[in-house]
This record gives structure tokens, C-alpha cells and sequence, in this order.
């Protein structure tokens, strides 16, 4: 296989991206007509998947559960993951641990950048700035992280807060199945990193899913630091991106940090009560996890969003909280893992409008919770 077809394959094949940008384009769902939930693509996928327990749903209502499939079941969260970094870096501008107004070069943020592995997440991101930009303030690398799912400055924040009080959040959290964050881009190098160490070619894929979880861990968190004090080169990063198969990307995404369904609603429901942090941590969060009100869609309808979502090739999740205009609460997390690509299309253009329609649609809810409570 040549290497312009393998970067190519990357580019279509290999993302962590988060839905949360592109469920702000309304324009294919506007067009739809509404059909319904009983024809809805989304409850029959639900319906279709859930024995197989590669799919998992949870919607509360006014502290109602409405659907609960699958919710102690723990899937690959991609980059829904971020939540919790989002969450990490508020409490430690509270505490005056970090400055939401530190400028950061973007420089550092490209020790972090692997061209062709986010979808263009970073360089959408960036595309926002001017060119003669040089550095941004570290709110706005915790934006681009949420609204662009950009995995360069998810890592840098990884590094800025420290992994350690990342994962003491989840446990602060209380949270029954999530396993323990690490580095995302660093984690896409393991592969690369046991050839060095003598592992065959052709051993590569079972070498890397025999690995113990802690090995799997440490062995990411050992490039990352690595990467601190020697940052690879761009020749280096480009020739790295050979050994990323699908095969090895299919095992990447296998061994992504997992969670349920129960955990995330748990998570929003504290978010969206304003209640569990205090105001002051609000003040830096909202902005973070709320740009889906920049969507004049929401703001007829709500008093506030949040929102993430994260996807690879086999995978696709989102996580979502809202306070509609009358008082309204809605908290809801839906996971899907083994996707095929004709399922990863269906999903990635009808989740929004499902999102969309589960808060503003009083009788899309009812059919929701009629047909997957079946």
C-alpha cells in the first residue's frame, strides 16, 4: 500500500473528533421532513443494537428516567472524555491553580498536533485566529478543546492540570464504570513506540491488544513525556503515521477510556442544575461546555445547552444537558461501539436532529420512551 493512499485512509478513517461542532449545522436535519418517532433512524438503530450491548441510551426528564438501555455498560467514550478535563480545568481556575487568561503560544500546542488524526479538528480551530496569531489565552484552548474536539489542546490541558487531578475528579464525581483518562495523542504512538522496542511488524495488533491496561496507560504516559522534553519532529510525526493501520486504529479505539451511559447523565444532571459546583466554577465552565448556545436554533428554546460528543471510525457518542425556556431539564448519553461505516453515516447526520427534537417535541419524547421501553 502506498503512502499517499494510506494518509489518505487516515484522513477519511481515523478521527477523534467531537460531534459538538458539527451538530451545530442544522441545515441537513432543517430539510428533513419529520417522520415521526416510530420511523425515526435513531430508535431503530437503539432497537436494532441493544442486545448486542454495542449501543447504550440514557434520558432523564425532570429528573424522570425516561429510557435507560444498556446504561451500566461501559463503551468507548472517545472524545466525550473531555468532559471531564473541562470540568477539571474550571475547578482549578477557581482555585487559582491555572489563569483562564495565561497566553499560551500556539507553538506548545503543536507538540500535541499528529496531522490527519482529529478530522481537521485543530486546523478548523485555529482557522478562527488571524495568521499573524502567536499565542491564545488558555480559555480558549479549553473552547477549542469542547466546540472543535481538538486533541492538541486537550492535551496540552492534560499536561497543564495534570493527569493525576484529572482522574481525582472522576473519582470526586463518584462514578461506578469510568476507567482512568490518559493522553490522547500520545496513545496513537504506542504502536510506533513497540516497534522501536523490537516488537515484529506482523505482531504489532496482538502485541498491543495483549498489553495490560496499566501497561497500555503508563506506556502512553511515557511517550507523552517523552514528547515534554524531546517534541517530535514534523518528518517524525509524518513517518509515525505509517504504522497506523486500521487494524491498529480499530485496537486504539478498542482501548479507548470507557464509561456508561449512567455515569455521563450523572454528570449532566450536576451540570445542569448549577447546583453540585458553585457559581464561580460555573463562570468558567459554562463557556467551555455551553457554545452550543451560539446556535440560534437553542436560543429560542432554551435557557441553556451543554454539550459533547466524540467519535472514531467504530465508534460514536455523545453526552448532552439542557434547561429549556420553560424550566425544563433534560439530561441524556448515548454510546455506540463496532460500527460499521453505513452505521457511523446514519448516526453522525441524524443525531442532532434527534437531540434537537428530544427537547423542543413533546409527543417525540413520549414516542421515544414507547418505543425503547418496549
Amino acid at each position: 500500500m502506498g503512502r499517499t493512499f494510506k494518509i489518505f485512509s487516515l484522513l477519511l478513517l481515523l478521527w477523534l473528533i467531537g460531534c459538538s461542532k458539527e451538530s451545530t449545522q442544522q441545515s441537513k436535519e432543517e430539510d428533513k421532513k419529520d417522520n415521526g418517532g416510530e420511523n425515526d433512524p435513531i430508535i431503530k438503530f437503539i432497537q436494532d443494537n441493544k442486545k448486542s450491548e454495542n449501543v447504550a441510551f440514557s434520558m432523564h426528564w425532570n429528573d424522570q428516567n425516561v429510557v435507560d438501555i444498556n446504561s451500566n455498560k461501559a463503551l468507548p467514550l472517545a472524545s466525550t472524555a473531555k468532559i471531564i478535563v473541562a470540568i477539571e480545568y474550571a475547578n482549578q481556575a477557581v482555585e487559582s491553580i491555572i489563569d483562564p487568561r495565561e497566553e499560551i503560544a500556539l507553538e506548545e500546542l503543536n507538540k500535541y498536533y499528529l496531522p490527519y488524526t482529529d478530522g481537521g479538528a485543530h486546523e478548523a480551530w485555529l482557522d478562527q485566529f488571524e495568521n499573524s496569531t502567536q499565542s491564545v489565552s488558555l480559555e480558549e484552548i479549553a473552547k477549542g478543546m469542547i466546540g472543535y474536539s481538538s486533541n492538541a489542546n486537550t492535551d496540552y490541558l492534560i499536561e497543564k492540570l495534570g493527569l493525576d487531578a484529572i482522574n481525582n475528579r472522576v473519582n470526586e464525581l463518584n462514578l461506578t464504570h469510568h476507567e482512568p483518562l490518559y493522553p490522547f495523542t500520545s496513545t496513537l504512538w504506542i504502536g510506533h513506540h513497540l516497534l522501536n522496542e523490537g516488537v515484529e511488524e506482523e505482531d504489532l495488533v496482538e502485541s498491543l491488544r495483549n498489553m495490560s491496561d496499566e501497561a497500555y496507560r503508563n506506556t502512553s504516559r511515557r511517550i507523552f513525556d517523552e514528547w515534554q522534553k524531546t517534541p517530535l519532529t514534523d518528518q517524525e510525526k509524518m513517518d509515525g503515521l505509517e504504522v497506523l493501520t486500521m487494524d491498529i486504529q480499530r485496537v486504539w479505539s478498542d482501548r479507548l477510556p470507557k464509561a456508561s451511559t449512567n455515569d455521563y447523565t450523572q454528570i449532566m444532571k450536576k451540570l445542569n442544575g448549577k447546583d453540585y459546583y458553585s457559581e464561580q466554577v460555573h463562570s468558567y465552565l459554562d463557556p467551555v461546555m455551553e457554545q452550543m448556545m451560539n446556535n440560534p436554533v437553542y436560543q429560542t428554546v432554551a435557557e441553556h445547552v451543554g454539550f459533547k460528543g466524540g467519535s472514531t471510525a467504530f465508534v460514536l457518542t455523545m453526552s448532552m444537558y439542557a434547561t429549556d425556556n420553560k424550566g425544563n431539564q433534560m439530561e441524556m448519553a448515548f454510546f455506540s461501539n463496532d460500527l460499521n461505516s453505513e452505521e457511523f453515516e446514519l448516526l453522525s447526520e441524524q443525531i442532532s436532529n434527534f437531540q434537537v427534537k428530544l427537547l423542543t417535541e413533546e409527543t417525540f419524547r413520549d414516542e421515544v420512551q414507547e418505543q425503547l421501553n418496549k
